[in-house]
């Protein structure tokens, strides 16, 4: 064959190949990712909404890979899945799209919830763009900067005086937003999507976020850490990956007790069965880690001036868990970073 006969060859070749990417896609020229873009929209970047923006498989957040500056192993790979980068700042844009949708409001009523912020800032953003009213309730310990996107956002806010980390299900935030739904004197005015025990919650993460971890590593991770909170992410992460392969370690990271300032987290070890969040499977974790405030705030800090992340204390949390944590020091781990730091500049002042 002559290098002319060659090169035609390889053409034909090249139109055929295009020819059938062209034909696949013009085959389904309308599905429709988990947020409602279509395939060609995250193609362009151009959408017509902002929770358009909202992460899928097709559209993932990035992952980064920790440096040998904080990560001296080198048998043991880090990435962090960077949840900040969704459109509302944190992976609660997720649980919030996904109970949205399950929800079938009246035009009379209104949306309130109970949140530590990130959940709140999701909702009340999403409302905004469907013309939805909400209230939020949040523990005063909550910090300044959620409080104040949640007013920036228009958000009616309710202050209580709660623990980060209340018992389950009638104190502080949840039980003033179970007596407001639940009340009659407010007619059925108030609806909650109730992320501490909504099966969406979970749901959002095994359609999402665990197929995207699963796709982003090639399948090559052995082990997942996820911080514990209403426990959606690590349940639906941790049964979709687990399903794919089990021999997956998830890896539960709790506050060392529960008089903390890691806003989002909850302490159950020690817990009473009535107490633990419904959502939440204890039979996908392999362990379960303990963080206190100073390891979670400075593991964040010295991230920050290693790599130049900034990330919320919860990651924090789960980055001193992976790399101190008496665990083998080699494979693959993915860690969830949930939100970044400039919701929490004045908690991290105290530490600086």
């Amino acid at each position: 064959m002559s290098a002319r006969t060659y090169e035609t060859s390889l053409i034909a070749d090249d139109v055929q190949v295009i020819e059938a990417v062209a034909e696949a896609m013009v085959l389904e020229p309308d599905r429709e990712a988990d947020n409602g873009a279509r395939p060609e929209q995250h193609a362009r970047r151009v959408y017509d909404s902002i929770v358009d923006l909202a992460p899928n498989p097709d559209n993932p957040t990035p992952m980064v890979r920790l440096s040998h500056r904080i990560n001296p192993h080198p048998g043991y790979e880090i990435l962090l899945k960077l949840e900040g980068m969704n459109p509302f700042g944190s992976i609660k844009d997720r649980t919030a799209l996904y109970m949205l949708r399950g929800l079938d409001l009246d035009p009379h009523q209104a949306l309130v919830e109970p949140s530590a912020g990130n959940t709140g800032i999701a909702l009340a953003a999403m409302a905004n763009a469907w013309n939805v009213p909400i209230e939020i309730v949040v523990p005063d310990g909550t910090p300044e900067e959620k409080k104040a996107l949640l007013r920036f956002l228009g958000a009616e806010l309710i202050e209580v005086e709660d623990e980060l980390c209340p018992l389950f299900p009638t104190e502080g935030a949840r039980g003033v937003v179970k007596s407001m739904v639940e009340s009659e004197a407010y007619g059925g005015k108030y609806v909650s999507p109730n992320q501490y025990e909504s099966a969406l919650n979970v749901e959002a993460h095994y359609r999402t976020t665990g197929p995207e971890i699963w796709k982003q590593t090639r399948g090559e991770i052995d082990y997942f850490f996820a911080g514990i909170g209403t426990g959606g992410t690590i349940s639906g992460v941790g049964r979709f990956l687990k399903e794919q392969n089990p021999a997956i370690q998830i890896i539960g990271v709790e506050p060392a007790s529960r008089q903390h300032h890691l806003s989002g987290l909850k302490r159950i070890t020690g817990l009473p069965d009535e107490h633990f969040p419904k959502i939440l499977d204890r039979d996908l974790l392999d362990d379960l880690i303990s963080v206190t405030d100073e390891q979670a705030f400075g593991a964040g800090i010295e991230l920050a001036r290693k790599d130049g992340i900034m990330v919320g204390p919860t990651t924090g949390a789960l980055l001193h868990a992976a790399l101190r944590a008496g665990l083998p020091k080699n494979g693959k781990a993915v860690l969830i970073s949930a939100d970044n730091a400039a919701k929490y500049v004045s908690a991290y002042a105290r530490y600086l």
